[in-house]
C-alpha cells in the first residue's frame, strides 16, 4: 500500500467541523494527522438580523455565500423558514462551498473555477454588470470587504448579514510543538496570527523552522513577513493541500 506520508507529522489546523477530511486524508496516506483548530465556529447569538434578512431576500438580485460555513449556516436559516426566491442569484467563493450550495439544491452556482478568493469571483462575467442589484452577502462576523466595495464600485448596492462566528479557542502551542510537527497546514490568515500570538519568542523560532502549506497567496506572504523558512502555496481546498504535501513529501 503506497503511504508517501508515512512517518510524518501533520498539523490541521483547520476548524475542528472541518478537519476531519484532511485528517483521513493524511492518516490513508500514511501520515500521523495532528488536529489543532485555531479558530471556533458557532452560530451568531443574536439570530435576528439573519431572519430578518431571509424575510426580505425576494429584494435581492444576488447573495453571494462566502465560505462553507457561511452556506451551513445561511442556508439553515433559510431552509428553515423559506424557500430561496426563484429569480436570486447565487454566488460562492470555492468550489467546496459551490458542492455544499448543490447540496442544498442550489443549481447554477456562480463560482470561480481555478483560483478561489473574492478576486476570482469578482473576475467573473456574471458580476461584471451589477449596477442597480441589490447583493447580500452571507459572511461570519466581519471579514474583508473588498468584495463588497468592488460590487458597489461597480454600482450594486450591498448588504452584509452575519450568520456564523469566529472565536479564538484555549489551545496550548507547547503541546503543538511537543508533538514534532514535520509540517503545518493553514487556511487562514486570522488562523495564522492566532497562531503566532500563542507563542513566546522561543516557539516562534522553532515554529518558523516548520514547512508551512497555504492554499493561498495571501497567506503565504503573511507567513513570509512572519519569518518562515519554508512556504509552500497549494491549490485551494483539501485537494490542494494534499497534493502540495504529497509533492514535498516525495
Amino acid at each position: 500500500m503506497n503511504q508517501p506520508l508515512a512517518g510524518l507529522n501533520i498539523v490541521v489546523t483547520r476548524p475542528r467541523e472541518q478537519a476531519a477530511q484532511l485528517a483521513q486524508r493524511i492518516s490513508q496516506a500514511g501520515g500521523q494527522a495532528i488536529l489543532f483548530p485555531l479558530l471556533e465556529i458557532s452560530p451568531v447569538v443574536d439570530v435576528r438580523a439573519l431572519h430578518e434578512m431571509v424575510a426580505r431576500l425576494h429584494q435581492f438580485q444576488l447573495a453571494i455565500f462566502i465560505s462553507p460555513n457561511a452556506v451551513s449556516y445561511g442556508m439553515s436559516a433559510i431552509v428553515a423558514t423559506s424557500a430561496l426566491p426563484p429569480n436570486l442569484k447565487i454566488a460562492t467563493v470555492g468550489q467546496g462551498s459551490a458542492k455544499l450550495l448543490r447540496e442544498y439544491g442550489v443549481q447554477n452556482v456562480i463560482a470561480p473555477q481555478d483560483k478561489f478568493d473574492s478576486e476570482a469571483l469578482l473576475a467573473l462575467p456574471q458580476l461584471q454588470q451589477v449596477a442597480g442589484w441589490r447583493v447580500v452577502i452571507f459572511r461570519g462576523d466581519g471579514g474583508r470587504e473588498l468584495l463588497g466595495d468592488t460590487l458597489k464600485a461597480r454600482g450594486a448596492l450591498v448588504e452584509y448579514v452575519a450568520c456564523y462566528q469566529r472565536a479564538k479557542p484555549q489551545q496550548d502551542a507547547n503541546m503543538l510543538l511537543a508533538a514534532h510537527p514535520h509540517a503545518i497546514t493553514i487556511t487562514s490568515s486570522e488562523a495564522l496570527r492566532y497562531l503566532w500570538d500563542m507563542l513566546d519568542e522561543s516557539g516562534k523560532q522553532q515554529v518558523v523552522t516548520i514547512p508551512l502549506f497555504a492554499p493561498h497567496e495571501r497567506i503565504a506572504t503573511a507567513a513570509h513577513k512572519l519569518g518562515w523558512r519554508e512556504v509552500v502555496t497549494t491549490q485551494g481546498g483539501d485537494d490542494g493541500l494534499m497534493s502540495g504535501l504529497l509533492a514535498w513529501a516525495a
